[in-house]
């Protein structure tokens, strides 16, 4: 997992996106044990306090759960994870339509450049 901490926002928050995206992308897969708290602590260069309470806002949203005997894994709840996909994209494209207009773009410029875009794209691939 590459770990990309900014400047911008609280260190927590930024622990808790990383984690959301692994797990909506496979890379934690439902059911499955999660890394310690010191193990991400030291691969994120954080305070393992600062990763536990990522975890525990993470316990909160359903994602995580943990077993006392056996640490904190993914929830089995496949449900959960994509509508948690559909959250972290619908925030994505909520950001997008924001920067859009603070560059002065209106609806159907900026879904002509999105389109455009994704024509680029798909002729790379």
């Amino acid at each position: 997992m590459q770990w990309n901490i900014r400047d911008d926002a609280p260190v927590y928050a930024q622990l808790v996106e990383h984690i959301k995206l692994a797990i909506v992308c496979g890379e934690f897969k439902p059911g499955d044990r999660l890394p310690s708290v010191r193990e991400l602590s030291a691969a994120a260069g954080v305070n393992p306090n600062t990763m536990q309470r990522a975890f525990a806002e993470l316990e909160r949203d359903g994602l995580v759960l943990t077993q006392r005997t056996s640490g904190r894994s993914v929830t089995e709840d496949v449900g959960r994870v994509e509508q948690t996909k559909r959250q972290l994209a619908a925030a994505a494209i909520q950001t997008f339509w924001v920067n859009m207009r603070k560059l002065g773009y209106a609806q159907r410029e900026a879904l002509q450049l999105l389109q455009q875009s994704g024509t680029e794209m798909k002729e790379e691939t």
